[in-house]
């Protein structure tokens, strides 16, 4: 059966909210493939749109932000819509290692007396001219490092990351904890070799132990950011599927043994006319639940999964975005996402 698919030209000035009901920190997490690009995409598409200084940023490394955005998306924060004031940027946490910005982040925690111990972190242990190793993780510390810096940016009011897979920011949640009890130990032997040095009469000290101190600071600010539910939203972004709601939970319970506060569950690529799950008077080309039995098996399985999404997610805001005909891509379309992700439905 064919199915005429007609583009939606245009899209109501009204039809997408200006501004947003978030906090200043709104993380978009889950699965590869289930539309986490998208929904930070369309977020912070609102959230510009209501005159609020606003920077989304992928920490994945696939890179599909611009081409959600269909415009060209730099590593470091630039300005991407004229008309507002709409900020992006990708991060490429390998690039950032290589060009250094590890070391900076752990404000030189690496040079003095511990990189010259054997075994000690970036010490190149295999000989004259041997290749140093990067240290493992480093990709995901320099990640931190930059979400670090556009956290504190005072020109953003608001930051929306589009995160990596599950399993990539599982480990960079776990980051803050764990970069905090290395900078303690280290701040311990810096203080130890300035005591040293100082009781020998050596050259000046205390510069290590300064930055340590100032880096473990700034990581127990950020930690303290994304466990205040006032301050950060993760919201989980799943598929209307038993498998996606399964993965999806156990992904919820380990944001909880990190105490990061989820406030909302997004499913997406619900088979249902986007005006049954939004205020939008705009026809789309929707499921036909009558006359298509594929389209009515699909729905049977999607009814399944969002019934056990509710009862999972008891106690979340858990909102729907319709399955689309066409890609999401560009403004067009974002704002029909950014309409359902309003939850303005009764």
């Amino acid at each position: 059966m064919d199915v005429p698919v007609e583009p939606v030209e245009e899209i109501a000035e009204g039809t997408v909210p200006a501004g947003i009901e978030g906090p200043e920190y709104v993380l978009y997490g889950g699965k590869g493939g289930v539309g986490k690009t998208t929904m930070a995409a369309a977020t912070a598409l609102a959230s510009a749109r209501g005159d609020t200084p606003t920077l989304v940023v992928s920490t994945d490394p696939a890179h599909s932000l611009s081409d959600t955005l269909e415009t060209a998306v730099p590593e470091q924060p630039g300005r991407i819509r004229e008309e507002i004031p709409l900020y992006a940027a990708e991060i490429d946490p390998e690039t950032a290692a290589e060009e250094g910005h590890l070391e900076g982040s752990l404000g030189g925690a690496f040079g003095g007396p511990m990189a010259g111990s054997p075994g000690g972190p970036g010490q190149n242990t295999g000989g004259p001219g041997a290749q140093e190793a990067p240290m493992p993780g480093s990709d995901e510390v320099a990640a931190i490092r930059l979400l670090l810096a556009f956290f504190e940016d005072e020109r953003f009011d608001r930051v929306v990351v589009d995160t990596a897979p599950t399993g990539h920011t599982l480990r960079l949640l776990e980051l803050p904890e764990m970069l905090d009890s290395m900078a303690s130990q280290m701040l311990g032997v810096h203080e130890q070799f300035d005591g040293l040095l100082g009781g020998l009469g050596g050259g000046e000290t205390g510069t290590g132990t300064e930055q340590l101190s100032a880096f473990a600071d700034r990581i127990e600010r950020l930690r303290a950011a994304l466990r205040d539910p006032d301050r950060t939203d993760f919201r989980v972004v799943m598929v209307p599927e038993e498998l996606s709601v399964r993965e999806s939970e156990r992904l919820l319970e380990r944001l909880e043994t990190f105490e990061i506060p989820v406030g909302t569950v997004v499913v997406n690529r619900v088979m249902q006319d986007p005006a049954e799950v939004a205020d939008i008077d705009v026809e789309f080309v929707a499921p036909n639940h009558t006359d298509c039995a594929f389209c009515e098996r699909r729905w049977q399985i999607q009814k399944r999964a969002l019934a056990q999404a509710q009862d999972v997610f008891r106690g979340h805001r858990v909102l729907r975005v319709p399955l689309l005909a066409e890609e999401v891509r560009g403004e067009r379309l974002l704002r029909v996402v950014a309409a359902c992700l309003a939850d303005t439905t009764d």
